[in-house]
């Protein structure tokens, strides 16, 4: 400046951005890679941040392996698959102990195989309670913080609600029976798709509209709305329930309009991310994830996806920026079709570029 700045201004620069609500969300959110020993093993954490994770998705990435979902309100062992809509199993080599700054393993081969490699998405949440804001009580371990809870509940087959605990209306809901008729899909709400529509994790298909979804009704700062549809609400039956809420700086959950294009748009998000998981609403398309440890240098980041065993693939799909992502190619996950996505972050804009 050639002159005193005014009062009440301040230069344009990142460092005079407001502080982040979460400064270092790797307390929150840590992805952590490992190779297997098809034996017993610890994973540990190495952000800038140690946590005991509530909720640990693995994924084996050399291996048609399922993918492998464990959380705290269940307890270790307990494994249900994302890509699968199967009853959850009990299996006493997979995750055996959720520890200090990471957990524990057993030989597996979901999770432990000998030279195989492997990534574990991991968030925390850890205060546990029962939450009795809904129709039916939850047993819930929330982070109000980062806008994260997992619940469980008991089914009535008809139309309930269940209290999350994060104080603001979610906007990213995923619910699943957990010991149904082995035939129970994942049902995920997306603040983006709205409350008529549904869309399902272990599925590749296009949004559905009915009722039985949410009963057409949004979730609020207490409760979602849980409808008929038999996947997640089964008189007696116990259901599962992840639910996310967008904090600035942390987390976001939005749409893009992609445009088949390999210049494809940017998605602003404001920070960097660790993690970003995409799917389009319009048609048949797979759930990709992306994050910033496997690769992770541009163009290059790898994808897997959520719906299916597949391997993990290396065509160059997407940037992760200082801000949001670009998608790099012209095919799925940037065809020209709405998609939703959620988005976690490695940094805050602020200090996303800080070393």
């Amino acid at each position: 400046f050639t002159e005193t700045v005014s009062s009440g201004h301040v230069s344009l620069c990142s460092n005079n951005l407001p502080d982040p609500a979460i400064a270092d969300p790797s307390a929150y959110f840590q992805t952590t890679l490992y190779e297997g020993d098809g034996s017993t093993q610890s994973i540990d954490q190495d952000g800038n941040s140690t946590f005991s994770p509530n909720f640990v998705w693995i994924k084996n990435r050399d291996a048609t392996d399922a993918h492998a979902l464990f959380d705290t309100v269940r307890g270790a062992t307990k494994v249900l698959s994302s890509n699968s809509a199967a009853n959850e199993a009990t299996n006493d080599d997979t995750l055996t102990a959720f520890e200090s700054d990471g957990f524990a393993l057993g030989d597996d081969v979901i999770v432990n195989t000998n030279a195989e490699s492997y990534v574990a998405w991991q968030w925390d949440a850890p205060t546990t309670s029962t939450n009795e804001d809904g129709s039916v009580d939850s047993t819930l371990s929330v982070s109000q913080t980062s806008g994260f809870s997992i619940g469980t509940f008991v089914g009535t087959g008809s139309v309930l609600t269940m209290g999350h605990g994060l104080g603001v209306a979610p906007d990213f809901v995923i619910v699943r029976v957990i010991n149904g008729d082995d035939n129970d899909n994942w049902n995920v709400y997306h603040s983006a798709l709205g409350n008529t529509k549904g869309i399902r994790l272990n599925l590749n298909n296009a949004a559905g509209t009915t009722i039985q979804y949410w009963n057409n009704t949004s979730p609020t700062s207490t409760v979602t709305t849980i409808g008929i549809n038999t996947s997640h609400n089964v008189n007696t039956k116990i259901s599962l329930a992840y639910s996310f809420a967008a904090v600035e700086g942390f987390s976001a959950f939005g749409s893009y309009e992609g445009n088949g294009n390999a210049a494809g748009p940017m998605v602003n998000v404001g920070f960097r991310p660790a993690f970003v998981m995409m799917k389009s609403v319009d048609s048949t398309s797979s759930w990709y994830i992306f994050d910033g440890k496997r690769e992770g240098y541009n163009v290059d980041n790898d994808a897997l996806v959520a719906d299916a065993t597949t391997v993990e693939a290396t065509a160059n799909a997407v940037d992760l920026l200082s801000n949001g992502f670009k998608l790099r190619i012209a095919t799925d996950p940037n065809v020209a079709e709405t998609f939703i996505y959620a988005a976690f972050a490695e940094n805050p804009f602020k200090t996303a570029n800080a070393r």
